[in-house]
């Protein structure tokens, strides 16, 4: 893009923490569907100054002024009444919870015995993005310049920015696209201004673009120098609960102008942190809508040509789905969720470079995406662009993403196929991944297309089905197996060794690294004690077939 000058004065650091604000104008400011169960004048009046999530280990805690988070407690229960004690000796602003069915009556009648406000959130309420509204929105209340403008209206909020600093404003995204741009009149601009706000896109990505990543390492607004032919910029990184939003540029207003234009850009990072979620909630809609509409196609035969015509799709040459997933731990934590978020626009944004195109949506902790057939090598195509998705994924966690693709879909009524299959292969993969955190030599793949595991996961199949019908009662592998658990033999583990080889002594020794004499006993004793025909290739099939499906399994 442009030189950075690293000498450049920048904004000195200076207290953030915000003044306390009244309850009423914090929920205004959050603009989340929150039912305030008792709102007594009193309780609209009750300062804010933080907001945290509740630590059942940690009573002693310091809520004083704080709107506490009740993640994973039900209304009604001892730990709720719990929270609210404790939310009521510490002074705290009001309580968050998730109703869960609990009647608004008994929620009024449990904030008044306490005498804490009790705030109800939708039950399916995202925690990792309402906790990043509401922190923010205690630091931008502190910010009033701007507060005429609509939450979210990133044209808006650019004007504004633009007339405070006397600088020609754009709001940028992490990935580079333009979220909104001032357009206010006089107000000078170049040729880089006219193309990004033309193509809504800057040059180069900021990934790659030094000076973005010198922005981004930076708490306070910088001055950037530029290259001759462009304006130098006045730039601000924004970010909400540690998670960065992308950031905000002005053309340089110089002189005796530009230190009040920095300053002024510091004041605004909060309120400029809370417009950008706020912007991100709306596409939010457009994201749920998108998951609503992929999820029929997945599941709803019946319905799934009207989710295709509303998302545009031409089935001409087939689809396949895809399936995303993080290693994480902890699955459903807060730091999981924010990844899965994350994992979802990485999808996203790699489909559209790769396809022209990116249906994609997250579904119960895995991300799912259409992956279209069109050219010659369609596998060719799925299996580089899951590839690329794993090794970009180390910028958006420490755990590594699985991925896996369904056969190929001709018609919509096999999309379901296609995802069943995706989900078998991921499952597949993640087990493995699991099993190799703990012994990791060799390294499982991460990522697949089904017909890579076919054999494996029909094999699983089989063994399903010999579980749930019952049909493994009558053969010998169980008993061969508490056999060996009372006798402390190796029976099991030789005959897998001797069908891996294929009935050779001399393989199987070597795999046991075991004499083949010992090998040709065992199995003679196999077939006295269990009454074993090795002869058979029936009973050969069947009984290889129950040992690799269970260890599959």
């Amino acid at each position: 893009m442009f030189q950075m000058d690293r000498t450049e004065e920048s904004s000195p650091h200076r207290d953030t923490t915000p003044a306390p604000i009244a309850l009423s104008a914090w929920n205004r400011l959050v603009q989340e569907d929150l039912l305030h169960v008792n709102p007594t004048a009193e309780n609209l009046r009750r300062p804010v100054a933080d907001v945290q999530l509740y630590d059942a280990l940690d009573d002693q805690a310091n809520v004083r002024n704080t709107v506490v988070l009740a993640m994973g407690v039900s209304c009604g229960s001892a730990g709720f009444e719990r929270i609210l004690v404790h939310a009521a000796d510490g002074e705290a602003a009001a309580v968050i919870v998730k109703a869960r069915g609990t009647p608004i009556e008994d929620l009024r009648a449990a904030s008044s015995r306490h005498d804490v406000p009790v705030l109800v959130v939708g039950d399916d309420a995202d925690w990792t993005r309402l906790i990043a509204m509401a922190r923010t929105a205690v630091a931008g209340a502190a910010v009033d310049s701007v507060s005429g403008v609509r939450l979210g209206d990133l044209f808006a909020f650019a004007n504004a920015v633009a007339s405070i600093t006397n600088g020609a404003a754009s709001i940028v995204d992490p990935s580079g696209r333009i979220l909104g741009y001032s357009t206010v009149p006089g107000q000078p601009i170049d040729d880089l201004r006219r193309e990004t706000t033309l193509t809504l896109q800057e040059r180069t990505p900021p990934a790659l673009d030094a000076d973005f990543k010198v922005v981004y390492s930076s708490t306070a607004a910088l001055f950037v120098q530029s290259p001759s032919g462009i304006a130098d910029r006045l730039a601000l990184a924004v970010r909400a609960g540690g998670e960065l939003l992308g950031s905000i540029w002005i053309i340089d207003p110089g002189g005796e102008r530009r230190q009040p234009a920095l300053d002024a850009l510091d004041r605004l990072a909060p309120l400029a942190g809370l417009h950008m979620l706020h912007a991100r909630s709306a596409s939010d809609f457009t994201e749920r809508r998108n998951a609503d509409l992929m999820r029929t196609l997945m599941d709803d035969p019946a319905r799934a040509s009207f989710a295709a015509a509303q998302l545009g799709l031409e089935f001409t040459d087939g689809f396949a789905i895809a399936a995303f997933a993080l290693t994480h731990p902890n699955g459903g934590s807060l730091d999981a969720m924010r990844e899965q978020h994350r994992l979802l626009q990485l999808v996203t944004v790699t489909c559209n470079v790769q396809f022209r195109s990116a249906y994609s949506a997250l579904i119960d902790s895995v991300v799912y995406a259409l992956l279209p057939c069109a050219g010659d090598s369609p596998r060719a195509a799925h299996r580089r662009v899951i590839r690329d998705i794993g090794s970009y994924a180390t910028t958006i966690s420490a755990h590594p993403v699985v991925s896996a693709v369904g056969g190929i879909a001709e018609q919509i009524s096999e999309l379901p196929r296609s995802r069943t299959e995706a989900l078998r292969t991921l499952r597949y993969l993640m087990h493995h991944q699991s099993v190799t955190r703990e012994n990791p030599t060799p390294r499982a793949p991460a990522a697949a297309v089904f017909e890579d595991y076919w054999t494996e996961l029909n094999l699983l199949e089989i063994g399903k089905y010999i579980t749930e019908k019952h049909l493994d009662k009558f053969d010998v592998i169980d008993a061969i197996r508490a056999y060996d658990a009372t006798h402390h033999t190796d029976f099991l583990i030789t005959l897998r060794a001797y069908f891996d080889s294929n009935a050779n002594v001399s393989k199987a020794a070597d795999r046991m690294h075991v004499h083949g004499n010992t090998i040709r006993y065992r199995i003679t004793r196999l077939a006295e004690e269990f009454q074993i025909d090795f002869d058979n290739p029936t009973t050969r099939l069947w009984l290889w077939l129950r040992l690799v499906s269970t260890d599959l399994m």
